[in-house]
């Protein structure tokens, strides 16, 4: 059955002794996957890998909104298991010279992971928030500049859609003429609805395997609007918790979310493999 993991960073440290071996087990599978940087150096490497494979792999490049501000994240912040060390960001200035000639690659598909993150914000949050939004408009641009879709992360403190509200203001300042992805989607389903009629894509992750939290907005958003992922290192899906994520699992993603649409694994791999490629121009 071919499917394609939507976001995944097969190229971070967590597979620095066996990135090709987890590569292969997708590809033995027909899973195609983008990996997806988060700053300088995870998005070079991440076109490199790419670039190593003639197909199936393609890569994102980005300065994720974590990066923007030194600060701590923990392993329970990162959604727990094996994979999940906790580490301290370098604070990270969006530096256009760098990511140009990386986003001009042609294994390059989209811009990001950028965005907003106040799930756990230290320090002077204003400062940090504005730091994110500059960030995030330069990416924007980026975007705009060399047409490849946003692949976007958003990430609310708890219980709120504070993020998704000023991710929302920011995008209305630009004439958007590129796709935009909210990967690892959480938001309410009233904010489904403004984001549906801002013409989001969105992926979900390992995490409706275990929880039904995002059901609701699931079953509002129309297949054609969907795509899968597994976000790997992290969040791996059930029957693998706690283990270290990998690309080959996002069939159980697709499994579950063929449940939660009442349909079936067929349909959903064909629409959620034609929305990927349609998206991404793969």
């Amino acid at each position: 059955m071919h499917l394609i993991d939507a976001h995944t960073h097969v190229h971070f440290a967590a597979f620095k002794d066996d990135y090709k071996a987890a590569i292969k087990r997708a590809l033995d599978k027909d899973i195609f996957m983008i990996t997806v940087g988060t700053q300088q150096e995870t998005s070079r490497r991440g076109v490199e890998v790419a670039n190593e494979y003639e197909r199936g792999v393609y890569a994102c490049i980005g300065l994720h909104p974590t990066h923007t501000t030194k600060s701590f994240h923990d392993a329970d912040e990162l959604g727990g298991g094996e994979a999940a060390i906790a580490f301290t960001s370098k604070g990270e200035l969006f530096d256009k010279d760098f990511y140009h000639p990386l986003a001009k690659n042609p294994k390059t598909v989209g811009i990001g992971e950028c965005g907003l993150d106040y799930y756990r914000l230290e320090g002077d949050t204003e400062e940090t928030k504005e730091k994110q939004a500059k960030a995030f408009r330069a990416q924007v641009e980026l975007a705009g500049e060399v047409q490849k879709p946003l692949m976007i992360h958003c990430r609310p403190s708890k219980g709120t859609d504070d993020a998704y509200e000023d991710l929302l203001r920011i995008l209305s300042e630009y004439d958007i003429t590129v796709p935009l992805i909210a990967h690892f989607y959480a938001g309410s389903l009233e904010m489904t609805k403004r984001m549906l009629a801002k013409n989001f894509n969105f992926t979900f992750g390992g995490v409706i395997t275990f929880s039904d939290d995002y059901n609701e907005q699931i079953k509002l958003i129309p297949m054609t609007r969907l795509m899968i992922e597994t976000d790997a290192p992290y969040v791996a899906p059930v029957p693998y918790r706690g283990k270290r994520n990998e690309p080959s699992y996002v069939d159980e993603v697709a499994k579950r979310l063929a449940e939660i649409k009442n349909t079936t694994l067929d349909q959903v791999a064909t629409e959620t493999v034609a929305n990927t490629k349609r998206i991404f121009s793969i």
